[in-house]
């Protein structure tokens, strides 16, 4: 029954898979990256030097190449960076399993739905850096307070997006699902779920980023170590040139992560075109 309901499921869902993009393109996109980079670095430093801005304002690009190269040679960049990308990870994969999970629990039961999802809602209407001071007065200036801030800015997107793409199943794949006798467990596997792995990779793609923030937030408000730690700490004796180079290695962090779920989408879903992709919530 099972491989029956599989392949009638198949042939209505099924498309033709795009091919891949020829590698000849990827050299051009990253020639084109590392241009902008640089244009953008020759405008910074020009920019600097005609307005003459004070460097505990705002530093040039090679005394902050200098801070980088210094805070990777003593190790201070990396072991502060591998604290936030721990409470990063955590909080991210945590607050994407409960979101999806609960995304699964609203749209199966409808009364979940009614009596507590607008409770999210309204949760989620609170800043989170004004829950941060309650939430390390209560687990502390440990790594556990930030993973649980970037599970919270996590969650919200993840969330919707996966009740999004759950509902948008067509009525007329469900009856033919029912009419061949299916069980609930088979309609989610083999309809509810593919329709909503794009939805759920674009909440997936905005969350990674907002986890990066929500560990930051959490940082900031008290921690004992972290790039969040840094920049307090250089802010606190006007050290901009640090400062810009730890927002450097964030963005690097950020950027990198991004790519990483960008991948894996790729790989997982693998027939969305790009004209087919979904704008996360």
């Amino acid at each position: 029954m099972a491989q029956d309901v599989a392949t009638v499921v198949g042939s209505v869902e099924r498309k033709q898979v795009p091919p891949r993009r020829r590698f000849s393109q990827r050299p051009i996109d990253f020639l084109t990256m590392f241009a902008t980079v640089v244009v953008a670095i020759a405008l910074w430093h020009f920019a600097i030097a005609y307005f003459e801005v004070e460097p505990y304002l705002f530093p040039a690009p090679l005394p902050v190449l200098r801070s980088l190269i210094e805070g990777l040679g003593d190790g201070s960049l990396l072991s502060n960076g591998w604290v936030t990308m721990k409470e990063v990870l955590v909080g991210f994969s945590l607050g994407s399993l409960l979101a999806i999970s609960l995304a699964v629990i609203i749209t199966r039961w409808r009364f979940v739905e009614r009596t507590f999802y607008p409770f999210i809602v309204a949760f989620q209407t609170i800043p989170k850096i004004a829950l941060a001071p309650i939430i390390i007065t209560w687990m502390g200036f440990g790594e556990a307070s930030k993973m649980l801030m970037a599970g919270l800015l996590t969650l919200f997107p993840v969330l919707v997006n996966t009740i999004t793409g759950l509902k948008s199943v067509e009525q007329d794949q469900l009856d033919l699902m029912r009419a061949l006798q299916a069980t609930e467990w088979q309609i989610f596997r083999y309809v509810r779920l593919p329709r909503a792995l794009p939805y759920i990779f674009a909440g997936l793609e905005i969350s990674i980023v907002f986890s990066v923030i929500g560990a930051i937030v959490g940082e900031f408000v008290g921690a004992e170590a972290g790039l969040g730690y840094l920049i307090q700490a250089s802010q606190a004796t006007l050290d901009a040139t640090t400062t810009v180079a730890v927002l450097v290695v964030l963005s690097v962090m950020g950027l990198v992560l991004h790519r990483i779920v960008t991948f894996v989408k790729s790989r997982v879903v693998f027939w969305l075109r790009d004209d087919d992709a979904v704008v996360g919530v």
